[in-house]
Formats: C-alpha cells, sequence, structure tokens
C-alpha cells in the first residue's frame, strides 16, 4: 500500500522535472532565437560590406542593388560630399532590422610626379642633400647646382625630366566650390546637446551641422558631422579636439602642440605653430583671387598628413601668396601652391608650384630647394591622396570608417 507522503513526493518530483524540461525547451528556443539573430545580423554585416564594393565598382554612381534571394536582404547607398571628401552612407536591411556604415572614400592617385615647377622663370637649382624620387616637370630639364651656404651639394634625382607649361594643372573645381556654399543645417552652439561633457558628436548619417564659434575654440570637444564657421579667425588651442571637422574662417590658427583630422578652409592665411600634428586625411586650404596677400605658414616639426593648397590668385601676383614650411617636418600627401612656395620639410608625395624661394638672412633666391626629399614612392598602396585635379581615372578606394 503506497502511503500518502509517496505520491506527494512523486507529485514533487514530477512537477520539479516539468520545471526543468520546460527551462531546457525554453533555453533552447532562446538560443536558436539568438543564434539566429546573430546570423542575421552577420548576413546584414557581410551584405552591407558588399554593398560598398558594388559603390566603389561602380565608381559610386547612383544604382539599384539587386536583393539578395537566398537572404533577402536588400542594399543601398548614397554619395555626398563632405569638404573635399566624398562619404558613401551603405545599407542593408531585412524587414525592421537595418545595418548602415559611412566611409570617407576617394580616387587612388597614379601621380608620379615629385615636382611640377612651371616654366614662368629660371631653372630649378639646388643646394645641399637633395633627394628626388619620381618624375620632374621643369623649366629646364637640367637642375642646377647652387652654393647659398658652406654645406656638400649632392642631388640624387631618380625619375625623367621634362619640360613644364607656363601654368600649373587646374585644379580640381570641387576646391572653388567650398568656399561658395555647402549643404548643411544652421545650428547655434548653444542648441547642441552634448553626448557628456565637452563632446559634441554628430552621426554622418544625419545633415551636415553649421555652427558659428568663437574666435578661440579652447578645451571642447568636436567628433564627426560638423562645419565649424566664422566670420573673423578661429584659433584651436592644443586641448580642443577636433575629429574629422570641416573648419571655415578668414584666417585660421593651430596652436602648438595641437593633433586633429580636419579640413580647414581660409582666405586669408593658416598658420601652423610648432610640432602640430594633422592626421590623415586632412586638408589646409587658402583660397584667394584678391591682391590682398595670403599665406599658408607651417612652422618646425609639424606632421600633415592629406594635403596643403594655396590657390585662386594671378600670374602677375605671385608673390603676394605663399607657402612656407619649416624643417624638421613632413607632409604625407601633396602639395599645390599657385603661389611662392619655400619648403624645408620633406614630402612623401607630389609638389605643384609657380615658384620655389629660400630665405637666408635678408636674402631671397628664387628657384632653389635645399636639404629636402620629395619622394612619390613613400606614398603607400593605402594612401589615397586628396582629389587635386579632375581626373577620367576613377579607381576608387577607401580612406576611412566613420560609422
Amino acid at each position: 500500500m503506497v502511503k500518502a507522503h509517496s505520491l506527494l513526493y512523486a507529485i514533487y518530483i514530477c512537477l520539479i522535472v516539468s520545471i526543468i524540461c520546460g527551462a531546457l525547451l525554453y533555453f533552447s528556443n532562446l538560443y536558436n532565437q539568438l543564434n539566429l539573430y546573430y546570423n542575421v545580423q552577420e548576413e546584414l554585416y557581410i551584405q552591407n560590406q558588399s554593398v560598398l564594393n558594388f559603390a566603389l565598382g561602380n565608381k559610386i554612381q547612383p544604382a539599384e542593388i539587386d536583393k539578395d534571394e537566398k537572404t533577402s536582404i536588400e542594399g543601398s547607398f548614397e554619395a555626398k560630399p563632405y569638404g573635399l571628401l566624398t562619404l558613401i552612407l551603405a545599407k542593408s536591411y531585412i524587414s525592421n532590422d537595418t545595418v548602415s556604415s559611412v566611409h570617407f572614400v576617394g580616387i587612388r592617385s597614379a601621380d608620379k610626379n615629385a615636382i611640377y615647377l612651371t616654366n614662368l622663370s629660371k631653372s630649378l637649382s639646388y643646394s645641399g642633400k637633395v633627394k628626388l624620387v619620381g618624375d620632374n616637370q621643369l623649366p629646364s630639364t637640367f637642375i642646377e647646382t647652387s652654393y647659398i651656404n658652406n654645406s656638400l651639394n649632392e642631388l640624387k634625382n631618380e625619375g625623367k625630366n621634362t619640360i613644364s607649361e607656363p601654368t600649373l594643372p587646374e585644379i580640381n573645381t570641387d576646391f572653388k566650390k567650398i568656399f561658395l556654399d555647402l549643404k548643411s543645417e544652421k545650428v547655434k552652439l548653444a542648441d547642441l546637446e552634448k553626448t557628456k561633457d565637452s563632446l559634441y558628436y554628430n552621426s554622418f548619417l544625419n545633415a551636415t551641422k553649421d555652427i558659428t564659434v568663437n574666435p578661440n575654440l579652447n578645451n571642447i570637444i568636436f567628433k564627426g558631422n560638423f562645419i565649424l564657421r566664422s566670420e573673423d579667425s578661429i584659433r584651436v588651442r592644443k586641448n580642443t579636439v577636433l575629429e574629422d571637422i570641416i573648419l571655415i574662417a578668414p584666417k585660421i590658427t593651430f596652436e602648438e602642440g595641437f593633433k586633429g583630422t580636419v579640413q580647414a578652409f581660409a582666405t586669408k592665411g593658416i598658420e601652423l605653430e610648432e610640432k602640430v600634428t594633422l592626421n590623415y586625411p586632412s586638408v589646409i586650404c587658402v583660397y584667394n583671387e584678391g591682391t590682398e596677400e595670403s599665406k599658408i605658414k607651417i612652422k618646425k616639426e609639424c606632421k600633415i598628413s592629406g594635403a596643403v593648397v594655396l590657390f585662386g590668385n594671378k600670374i602677375d601676383v605671385i608673390d603676394k601668396h605663399s607657402i612656407e614650411i619649416d624643417d624638421s617636418g613632413l607632409l604625407f600627401g601633396d602639395l599645390y601652391c599657385t603661389g611662392k612656395l619655400m619648403l624645408k620639410s620633406n614630402v612623401y608625395g607630389s609638389v605643384y608650384t609657380n615658384r620655389f624661394f629660400i630665405k637666408t638672412g635678408s636674402t631671397s633666391y628664387d628657384n632653389i630647394i635645399s636639404d629636402i626629399e620629395i619622394n612619390t614612392t613613400k606614398r603607400p598602396d593605402y594612401f589615397i591622396s586628396i582629389p587635386l585635379f579632375n581626373t577620367e581615372t576613377t579607381n576608387y578606394g577607401v580612406i576611412k570608417k566613420v560609422l
């Protein structure tokens, strides 16, 4: 005869077993759903990368992307300018699930010119140790020796020299457009919400926010899709953080020790104090069509990865427009100057100018370079130059992922 408490124990055991079985079934179902979710996410990310590759292969021209019949995932992309760079917004989606990414993209450059010096005046001379790797287009195919100091003269020229034209190759029309109009949303700084502390962030999926700022940018952080503008000048302090920001003002100055990633556009002048680092892809650009002087001044031990550009002036006012780059620095990219250029730092890229000059004390020498290296082969394959010129060759690549 079965006792009553034994039946009660059996009921408890059956109840516990049923709870355990139910929990196992629940967790098994949850695991399957989670596994399915991650599989879908993985397929979305793979499709998103395919959308980006399709956009690059299609030369970023608008096009419909066929739906993936196997996974039912759809994709689309949009290309839009951001300063001198191009943004690709790629999306892959299924039902209510979407994966988005944003990349800076650009055209791979096949430019092998080390120096392009216009045929306006006397031929190019060198003093000290000079190394040129790449082709040169010069007023004369012979680079003369000049003695402006007591150092040993040594020229290493690895490339062919040809005769240049009286004018520089025409610069990309997009450079001028920057100074005319940029699509953006005007916003007051006071109306912006800070993500945390002094951080202002705007996703590249949103509209570009255009903000008028105080001349002194101090102890503040801007990251993402911003234009910072001033009607007079902007001085960027070294404790300021700028990442992928556009700066527009008549005059822009970066304090000694500043580090960031910017596109800086001015009409009168840009100055980099000592030991400033502008990371890839950065641009400093001055555009001046008038008769007033304009200058880009880059002091000692500055490093720029991107491009340095001064343009707009006519040939008869070359002396009023100049780029001066002091020693012990490095430009990792390209330089374009329709005025005159004093170059004392190495360039791993190409240099285009109407005239070189060097100042020693109170004396200035035209079309002389001294103790520098201009080397096109030190731009690695991954490096995509800022588009100085309009080109029919449009082999696009990714510069940087920004979302």
